[in-house]
């Protein structure tokens, strides 16, 4: 057992390995779990050296990895009923973003920073809802890196087995995603948020003390599949907005640089949209700052009034919703009960995220599926996001 797992062992003793995962498992297995995250304000501002902050839920994916002495690669998806064949030197992406290619991007990356890999099965499975907006891929890929890292005993720190699940879904799955996600996944700890600072990668654990509140996960059934979205076309727009105000002022590089003063002289007039979606970002920014300083007051209801704001600004300057996801927050705004609540995530699809007294969750859960079953047609499902700790091997 390596030191990192050592670290990380005591504080994951009440995870237990899954049964239907069990049959996949001989001595030389290693099984790794690593958990989905919320992100409770700061969203988009990752990729754009901002700051976010984010934390792990209860909910994960595991992955048990058993070495073969061929060169073969053979996974399994127990959940889906599915397998996978290739071979460690055909490593060659889908380009149609299954499951498997969120494993195979991580092995692919190690061997490209220059490890041995032999052929391995492996068995996937997982508890968090596929399209909900709670980083299932970044789940598997730190899996994936965390249990190659233990097997081929590779000594990565966990900041770099992150980069390597970030490049595996940059360059192998096609989706320019920020760190967040995975480093929320691999970085998370029981009862507190991560505010990361993704420029420098700093980053410090604030206790999360909702004081009577849950949180609560509205899923609108909607599934988003980001990489064939207009993720990748907002991370360019705000790349384009960057280079408008780079034209006029020198030490501009992000919008984590940039006020809205720069947008309005150097933006505006060039580009309409472009100006809204960095006008986003850049008060999004502001707004995290100042949602922290709430939170360590634990002045619940103003930081909840921030996550309206955040939503008001997806919406309608960043256009990453959808009717189901502004159905939701509409419905829950004026209810006292409600402190806050937001779209979460990429967008297009997914989960809202709601801070809800705890003694309303009951009947807000029971007029709110009814209500949106009507005016959407559509079943939503519910979560509740229990705070939880990161990255582990279990056995």
């Amino acid at each position: 057992m390596s030191k990192l797992t050592q670290e990380v062992s005591a504080t994951e003793k009440k995870y237990s390995i899954p049964e239907k995962l069990k049959s996949y498992i001989n001595k030389e297995t290693l099984v790794v779990r690593s958990p989905g995250r919320i992100n409770l304000i700061g969203e988009h501002t990752d990729y754009n050296e901002g700051f976010v902050l984010p934390a792990a839920i209860d909910k994960a994916a595991w992955v048990a990895i058993t070495p073969r002495k061929d060169n073969i690669i053979h996974l399994f998806s127990v959940d889906l009923g599915e397998e996978y064949e290739t071979t460690t030197s055909a490593l060659i992406p889908s380009l149609k973003h299954a499951w498997y290619d969120y494993i195979l991007g991580v092995t692919d990356q190690f061997k490209k920073t220059g490890f041995t890999i032999n052929g391995f099965d492996a068995a996937l499975t997982a508890d968090i809802p596929i399209g909900a907006g709670l980083s299932s891929s970044a789940a598997i890929e730190c899996a994936v890196a965390f249990a190659l890292n233990e097997w081929l005993q590779a000594g990565l720190t966990k900041l770099e087995m992150v980069k390597i699940a970030q490049k595996a879904e940059n360059e192998y799955v096609g989706l320019q995603c920020g760190i967040m996600d995975m480093f929320a996944s691999m970085f998370g700890k029981q009862n507190h948020v991560i505010k990361l600072d993704c420029r420098s990668l700093e980053y410090q654990y604030e206790p999360l003390n909702l004081d009577g509140y849950k949180v609560i996960l509205f899923d609108t059934n909607v599934k988003h599949t980001l990489a064939s979205s207009q993720y990748n076309v907002r991370r360019q727009q705000c790349e384009t907005g960057v280079s408008l105000v780079q034209q006029h002022i020198s030490g501009i590089n992000s919008l984590r640089d940039v006020d809205i003063s720069m947008l309005n002289k150097y933006v505006q007039p060039q580009n309409k949209e472009v100006y809204q979606r960095c006008r986003f970002v850049v008060e999004e920014i502001e707004r995290l700052q100042e949602a922290c300083i709430d939170l360590e007051k634990n002045d619940i209801e103003a930081f909840g009034l921030k996550m309206y704001e955040t939503h008001m600004g997806l919406s309608n300057l960043y256009e990453v919703s959808c009717s189901e996801l502004d159905f939701l927050v509409d419905y829950v705004k004026n209810n006292p009960a409600v402190a806050g609540a937001r779209m979460m995530g990429g967008g297009f699809g997914g989960c809202t995220i709601n801070l809800v007294k705890n003694e309303a969750v009951d009947e807000l859960t029971y007029q709110l599926k009814a209500a949106y079953a009507k005016a959407m047609r559509k079943e939503l499902k519910v979560y509740v996001a229990q705070i939880g700790s990161g990255t582990a091997r279990i056995n």
